[in-house]
This record gives C-alpha cells, sequence and structure tokens, in this order.
C-alpha cells in the first residue's frame, strides 16, 4: 500500500485554508444574520447562490435574495475546508467549504441546515463563487 504524504507546500495550504474558513464563517454568519444588507461584497460579481432549490446569480441577485429572506439566527456545528489542486484553478488560491449547524427563521423552531461553499481569492479579498444552502428537514 503506498503511503500518501503531504508535501510541505501542500500543508501550508491547508493550513492556510482551514484559518481563513474559520474567520470566513464568522464573517459570512454574522452578516447573514446581522448585516444582511452587506451580502452582495461577499460574493463575486458572476456568484452562484443556490438556497433550497431556488437560486440568484450575480451578486446583485444574491443581494436581493437575502434581502427577501426572513430574519435568522444560525448556530454552527462543524466546519471542514479543503483546498483545490492548483490544476484545477490555475493557481488561484480556492477552497471548498463545508459547513452544518442548525438555524432559526422568525419565531419557529431550529432546524438543522448544511451549506457548501466555492471560494476564490480576488485580489486580496475572499469571495464565494459558488454557494449551495440546503435545509435539513424531511429527509426521506
Amino acid at each position: 500500500m503506498a503511503s500518501a504524504k503531504i508535501d510541505n507546500e501542500m500543508r501550508t495550504k491547508i493550513d492556510t485554508v482551514c484559518t481563513t474558513a474559520e474567520a470566513f464563517v464568522k464573517l459570512y454568519y454574522d452578516h447573514v444574520d446581522k448585516k444582511r444588507q452587506h451580502m452582495a461584497p461577499l460574493y463575486m460579481d458572476t456568484g452562484l447562490l443556490v438556497w433550497n432549490g431556488n437560486g440568484a446569480k450575480g451578486k446583485d441577485e444574491i443581494q436581493k435574495y437575502f434581502h427577501e429572506l426572513p430574519r435568522s439566527e444560525h448556530t454552527i456545528t462543524t466546519i471542514d475546508a479543503q483546498p483545490i489542486v492548483d490544476d484545477a484553478v490555475s493557481a488561484q488560491i480556492t477552497f471548498v467549504m463545508q459547513v452544518s449547524g442548525s438555524v432559526k427563521f422568525h419565531d419557529n423552531p431550529s432546524k438543522p441546515f448544511q451549506q457548501s461553499f466555492m471560494i476564490t481569492a480576488q485580489g486580496d479579498k475572499w469571495k464565494i463563487v459558488s454557494d449551495c444552502f440546503r435545509l435539513q428537514d424531511g429527509i426521506l
């Protein structure tokens, strides 16, 4: 059996992505729950949002979509992130992230959710390329 060895460069990328993911999650959910009027700058101009099967494309449409959602309160339980290899993204620092937890809308009971992101560096800012949110209730 061949042993999988992670070189120092990849280890550094993984460490950077994990640290960045934790900071990004705090910023993102703070914005969703308390500063929704500032969601657009978190997305690329051509970003994609799929929210429980409904979608919005482009940061202006995404901003409008968030504005129409009910007030929320997210509790995060897990974050997992990993870099995407250079061959797939032309050496652009990019990573995928999976977040799970619970969310409460208005006075409704909390429901579990799962959210997947693809995030890339754009200049000195991290931008969401793709965002897929799914409530986990009613799973067959």
